[in-house]
């Protein structure tokens, strides 16, 4: 497994009361694998990710990465294997800097490749995420939300992570570039076995993309499963309730929500 979680618990103090955001979490996720963490606001997804990233540590359990324990305080060679896709690319990019001199510092700050190599290295990631490598050139500004994107994943791509958390990636996006991105990112994963934690609240996404899904309410995880099993025969009430919410579209979706007891 690339990543293993056991007995995971995050508490927060506000100051007037205590709030337990995730509660004994156990979850796997292995090489090559597109595991969806799935559940309402509130559910536990973001405060998952958060610990996984490193951004605060667990109040109590243990997280491995590829067998051995991450550190609270995680070192340049985590931050590099384990990298984020934020949800929107626009915040998440400097609008001071160009689509290049971001790339770019990806690899300076973690010291890939030689020096003299590094402008050619960014030509190479624009195009393996299906952009010109004049786009080097842009302010973040000039592009699509779709294009943005992109060069998010490139630059999680720059530093040869192994692990990327995708939190709700596509929900920007206007459908038509959701489904594009959402291509690329399955392409990237098979061409190069990466392992994804895609966190998301649209189960119309997960359902083309996961190979398993988690499903988290209040801080707990209810049910885990792969995809195909989940949808067909969802065991948790909670996750019934989840796909009956899911916007019906085809003849089998009807079916399928006549089988959990919902309206299409």
């Amino acid at each position: 497994m690339i990543l293993s979680l056991r007995g995971l618990s995050k508490t927060f103090d506000t100051g007037t009361h205590r709030v337990r955001a995730l509660d004994d979490v156990t979850l796997d996720a292995g090489q090559g694998e597109c595991l969806a963490v799935v559940g309402e606001s509130g559910s536990g997804k973001t405060t998952l990710a958060s610990l996984v990233l490193g951004l605060y540590p667990p109040s109590a359990g243990e997280m491995l990465f590829e067998g051995a324990p991450l550190p609270a305080r995680r070192t340049l060679a985590h931050r590099r294997a384990i990298q984020l896709v934020q949800q929107n690319p626009l915040s998440a990019l400097n609008p001071r800097r160009s689509v290049g001199a971001s790339l770019r510092l990806a690899l300076d700050v973690h010291g890939i490749g030689a020096r003299r190599d590094r402008p050619a290295q960014v030509r190479r990631l624009l195009e393996d995420v299906g952009l010109d490598p004049a786009f080097a050139d842009r302010a973040p500004a000039a592009l699509s939300g779709g294009q943005r994107q992109r060069v998010a994943i490139a630059r999680a791509l720059a530093c040869d992570s192994r692990l990327v958390v995708l939190d709700e990636p596509t929900s920007a996006l206007d459908v038509l570039v959701q489904a594009q991105v959402l291509r690329l990112l399955d392409d990237l994963r098979r061409g190069r076995g990466l392992t994804y934690l895609f966190i998301t609240h649209d189960l119309a996404v997960v359902r083309n993309v996961a190979d398993r899904v988690a499903v988290f309410q209040k801080g707990r995880l209810v049910e885990c499963a792969p995809v195909a099993a989940l949808f067909d025969a969802p065991a948790h009430p909670y996750t019934r309730s989840l796909l009956a919410a899911v916007p019906v579209a085809t003849p089998e979706e009807t079916a399928m929500r006549a089988r959990l007891g919902g309206q299409p």
